[in-house]
């Protein structure tokens, strides 16, 4: 990753949450950080994301991000007061936390969280006193470390989000964060997605996974980790974990796409599941 430039992924994850604000109404995610934070520059990124034709990330990126936020919601409903969110990239949620009493810890590459630190200097969007930059390169210092560093409480629950991530990771990443993450006290949580393997989707979803792939390795950020809904299961035990939902494309849509007027709905081609644990 270049100094002072954010992940592609990250920037495209931005501008199809910021699409959604201008096309999708009303939008699954409510986000008036979206558009301002993205800033100038990407017009036709912007016009691309909003064609019919890429509703389906639009709505997928938009529903992810709700449901975290409504696990979180839960998580501070029941005495939750840290909300750590890794891989951060351009997510809003910390300038519109509508929870006085939870601390936000943004962790991040320290590349990527130099260059949203501009971006939002640019915007003029203040950063809110409850929130915590944790710059980290994994490769050189590990998560519970970082967080220690930063004032994050490891004697108290916490809820993690980690979205967007998983499957680039290796085996052993994925086992390293979920471990630290599985160690904190009863009560924790954490919300990833995930990405089926190539060889259990249908001919229509795989033709959508080669292409998604390639745009990714092209762009530096290849796919690399699937795991079944068996082996997450058993992971998810192994790390701590006696509480897992995961949730595919058609409870997505039974929870945030019943009766929209624009139609609007994930396909059920879809090639991914969110995943939610409690130790």
């Amino acid at each position: 990753m270049k100094p002072g430039r954010a992940s592609q992924t990250a920037l495209r994850v931005a501008i199809r949450r910021a699409a959604h604000q201008l096309v999708d109404l009303p939008p699954v995610l409510d986000d008036p950080i979206a558009l301002p934070l993205l800033g100038n520059g990407y017009k036709r990124d912007l016009e691309r994301a909003m064609h019919r034709v890429a509703r389906d990330f639009r709505g997928f990126m938009a529903a992810r991000t709700r449901y975290v936020e409504d696990r979180l919601a839960y998580a501070v409903a029941n005495g939750i007061v840290q909300y750590v969110i890794l891989g951060a990239g351009l997510d809003t949620f910390a300038y519109r936390n509508p929870f006085p009493t939870l601390r936000v810890f943004e962790v991040d590459f320290p590349a990527t969280q130099a260059w949203k630190q501009r971006k939002l200097a640019e915007a003029g969007i203040a950063v809110p006193d409850g929130l915590t930059f944790v710059p980290l390169d994994l490769e050189h210092k590990q998560l519970a470390e970082g967080l220690a560093e930063a004032g994050f409480d490891s004697g108290m629950p916490a809820f993690f989000s980690w979205v967007g991530i998983v499957p680039y990771l290796t085996i052993d990443g994925f086992r390293a964060t979920l471990a630290t993450v599985g160690g904190l006290p009863h009560g924790t949580g954490i919300v990833f997605d995930t990405v089926d393997a190539p060889d259990t989707l249908t001919p229509p979803r795989r033709k959508i996974f080669d292409g998604l792939s390639k745009r990714l390795a092209a762009a530096g950020e290849p796919l690399r980790l699937f795991l079944s809904p068996r082996e997450l299961e058993h992971e998810l035990r192994r790390a701590g974990f006696d509480r897992t939902e995961q949730v595919g494309i058609e409870q997505l849509n039974e929870l945030y796409f019943r009766n929209r007027a624009d139609g609007l709905r994930l396909s059920p081609s879809g090639v991914g599941t969110l995943v939610c644990a409690w130790v």
